[in-house]
């Protein structure tokens, strides 16, 4: 966490300071590459304190204990705590209406399948969808997935409440956040990046970007390519 009441060495005096260089590198990519760094410090410092205000924030809204299904039977959301006091639940666009779930939420959840041992040794983490837990468990062994938690919304009622579900019926991804004490179940975040906080040109998206794919195109000369997205297979 960074310290509000220090002052912090300026970004471009940090970049001057870095003595990383490549081979055959020219003048002018040097100049260009430090001026870029202090740019990627003044990134990583303002993730930092958003993240800060994050944390801030007041209690949320208390939460009702949603009932779903889950790989072993039924569930509440206490439950889905297990032994942790915070929950992260990814609404996932596969509702009973799709013949296959969405391309791109299957890409973010197939790379947090990576991670969730490692996510889930510090908060809980779900998957929740509106298709029945048979479907889901079917995709789940197809995909190749190994520790994500699926759970089936059947009645619809979470995934309504949490903007999973759009006025037209229609499936919305989302993020949310809930915490547990002494019982009392709270919304504590939820990402609320939707079209009508879309800049020019863009896709919604939150910041930083949950997906470690756009995360490495952004790394490229050619970026993000503005009409190409994830399929859920390719030819071999």
């Amino acid at each position: 966490m960074l310290d509000r009441n220090k002052t912090l060495t300026p970004a471009t005096e940090l970049a001057q300071n870095c003595k990383v260089r490549y081979p055959n590198e020219s003048a002018d990519y040097r100049r260009a590459r430090t001026a870029l760094l202090a740019e990627e410090i003044e990134l990583r410092r303002h993730i930092e304190r958003v993240a800060e205000m994050r944390r801030a924030l007041p209690p949320g809204g208390t939460v009702k204990n949603y009932r779903f299904i889950g790989e072993s039977g039924p569930i509440d959301l206490a439950r889905m705590f297990g032994d942790k006091q915070t929950l992260v639940i990814y609404s996932y666009m596969f509702g009973p209406q799709r013949e296959k779930p969405c391309p791109m939420c299957t890409s973010l959840l197939s790379a947090w399948d990576g991670e969730a041992r490692d996510i889930m040794q510090n908060v809980a983490l779900a998957v929740i969808a509106r298709s029945s837990i048979d479907r889901l468990m079917e995709f789940k062994w197809e995909r190749g997935w190994r520790s994500l938690k699926l759970y089936s919304d059947t009645s619809g009622e979470f995934s309504r409440d949490y903007h999973a579900v759009s006025a037209e019926g229609n499936d919305d991804a989302g993020l949310h956040v809930f915490t547990k004490q002494d019982g009392t179940i709270r919304h504590f975040w939820s990402g609320e990046m939707d079209g009508s906080t879309a800049d020019p040109g863009q896709d919604p998206r939150d910041a930083p970007d949950l997906m470690p794919l756009w995360t490495v195109l952004d790394c490229t000369p050619s970026g993000r390519d503005p009409k190409w997205y994830p399929k859920l297979e390719y030819g071999r």
